[in-house]
């Protein structure tokens, strides 16, 4: 007997999705590969419409220790300008944040089963889709949500990522004297053929998270303490604020090939894409876990108005598409060396403009994809 519905991954947009499923009443069985929550490649900024979102779902993130993010820096060479953020925000781990999500969506009726990976994906003669797992035993569903973030699923990849990306992910332990400096920032280092990111999560720690391209990280052997060296050289302000710093993992989490900017065009019937597998913004704007709740939001909604997945996709690439061109050409301009020159002494004269540009490349909440009915 085929499940009503399935969705393959249990990070935040799965998670999102299936509690509102299960909140109307609706069969939802969720499949996460890993058998517990853990630390993952990610920025950790919750932006005014992910607190919204999480707020709505039940997840108290103040409750879990997360810390309020009130400002933006922005650092390259010796230079640094901040400013005020026009929103609320806050930062969490994903790992504190995938926990709350996953009891949420057990107390909202969803089996959950942790551990169990999905091989392969597809729909059957009977236009059923059917999940075969790790272990040879499959799963069906009329509808499947495809949640798997930046893993892909074999036969439902995304395009190759140009710029061929690798992101990195450490925390750090800052002195006192650091701590105090960074206090409720949220930092953007720039240096040559990328980006990173500095902000306080719970416990006193720090969340270094940053990406380069493939062809600079080849010229410092692609190796981490070498790439480490590298962006503090770069970006001094990045260097005082590690001095000292203790590093808290054995080593950096790491992932490949991120296709930013991407915006999924379509899909077949039965299956709707969200998250990272709907929409993949540049690291630099904070709105990941955003759009993951967006996209989650969405797509419960339209299918709960009975409106295919084609015509969701479609819908959705369309509200999402300005912000994200937008977002891609800020970054383009993060990577251009004279920009990386003036840009904080620019914004230092006119700090408005992070303020603007941090508004433009978020998700609006007036955006969301109304779900239009379809008979039959």
């Amino acid at each position: 007997m085929p499940e009503e519905v399935l969705i393959v991954g249990g990070g935040v947009a799965g998670c999102a999705a299936s509690i509102a499923l299960a909140r109307k009443g609706r069969g939802v069985t969720l499949i996460e590969r890993e058998p517990t929550s853990r630390h993952k490649v990610c920025g950790e900024f919750l932006s005014g419409e992910a607190l919204e979102d999480l707020h709505a779902l039940g997840i108290d993130v103040a409750s879990l220790g997360a810390v309020p993010i009130d400002y933006v820096r922005l650092a390259a060479a010796r230079r640094a300008a901040e400013a005020p953020l026009p929103f609320p925000a806050a930062s969490l781990t994903r790992k504190a944040l995938d926990t709350a999500l996953i009891a949420e969506a057990v107390a909202a009726g969803v089996r959950v089963e942790l551990g169990r990976s999905v091989q392969a994906l597809n729909r059957t003669t009977a236009n059923v889709w059917q999940a075969t797992l790790d272990d040879g035993t499959t799963r069906e569903a009329q509808t499947v949500f495809l949640s798997t973030g930046k893993h892909d699923l074999r036969g439902h990849t995304r395009p190759k990522d140009p710029e061929q990306w690798v992101a990195f992910k450490m925390y750090f332990r800052l002195t006192p004297a650091q701590t105090a400096e960074l206090a409720d920032a949220s930092e953007l280092m720039l240096y040559p053929g990328g980006y990173g990111g500095i902000q306080p999560v719970e416990g006193g720690v720090a969340n270094l998270c940053c990406v380069v391209q493939q062809k600079h990280l080849a010229r410092v052997g692609h190796r981490w303490e070498n790439f480490l060296a590298k962006m503090q050289q770069d970006c001094p302000h990045l260097a005082m604020r590690l001095a000292g710093a203790e590093p808290l993992l054995a080593k950096p989490i790491a992932i490949t090939h991120i296709p930013y900017g991407y915006v999924r065009r379509t899909t077949e019937e039965g299956l709707y894409c969200i998250g990272d597998q709907a929409a993949v913004i540049p690291s630099f704007t904070g709105d990941g876990i955003s759009i993951a709740l967006h996209t989650a939001r969405c797509a419960a909604a339209a299918y709960l108005a009975a409106e295919p997945a084609p015509l969701f996709q479609a819908k959705l690439r369309s509200a999402l598409l300005a912000q994200m061109r937008l977002a891609e050409f800020a970054a383009d301009g993060l990577n251009n060396s004279l920009a990386r020159a003036v840009l904080p002494f620019c914004l230092r004269v006119w700090p408005g403009v992070m303020r603007v540009t941090a508004r433009l490349t978020r998700v609006a909440q007036n955006t969301a994809v109304a779900p239009q009915a379809v008979a039959g």
